[in-house]
């Protein structure tokens, strides 16, 4: 895990000076960011800034590789993706707080950071993640506020790098 805070760091301090990382939209259901760059790079930047977390990534679904395979079988040739995957993880602590806060709000996890890139657009690539809803109790409603704030942190620290 140092090796990965040094390696960020670096980055960090040779990386120019941006602006504000601000969401391409943010609506009730999604929250969407997008920058120029490799797939390769910004999925690097998402992993190490979920396991920099001290949180493991659980699996990573290859959806574009899935829809290309799957395409042919059904008779479309339709090219969604250049790439595209989905790095699931969790964290013990904000679950345990959500789901003892209520049980049923298991339904939000795991935590997913999608991150993809469109045929239309190969130099861009979008990081996105379903906003959980804020439902239930006083505490459910901030326990759920800080799983979406864990998300967003993560993806605007892989965008920092």
């Amino acid at each position: 895990m140092i090796r990965h805070t040094v390696i960020l760091l670096c980055l960090f301090a040779l990386a120019p000076a941006s602006h504000a990382i601000e969401p391409s939209v943010k609506n009730d259901y999604l929250v969407l960011y997008q920058t120029k760059g490799k797939f390769e790079n910004v999925k690097e930047a998402v992993e190490l800034a979920i396991t920099d977390r001290g949180l493991v990534i659980n699996n990573v679904s290859h959806i574009g590789k899935m829809l290309a395979r799957t395409g042919k079988d059904l008779g479309t040739t339709k090219k969604v993706y250049i790439e595209a995957q989905a790095l699931e993880f969790c964290s013990a602590t904000l679950s345990r707080r959500t789901m003892e806060a209520d049980p049923r709000n298991m339904i939000f996890c795991p935590y997913i950071v999608n991150i993809y890139v469109l045929p239309q657009q190969p130099e861009t690539v979008y990081l996105a993640y379903r906003r959980p809803q804020l439902v239930g109790s006083k505490a459910s409603k901030a326990s759920l506020k800080a799983v979406e704030e864990l998300l967003d942190g993560i993806v605007r620290d892989a965008l920092a790098w």
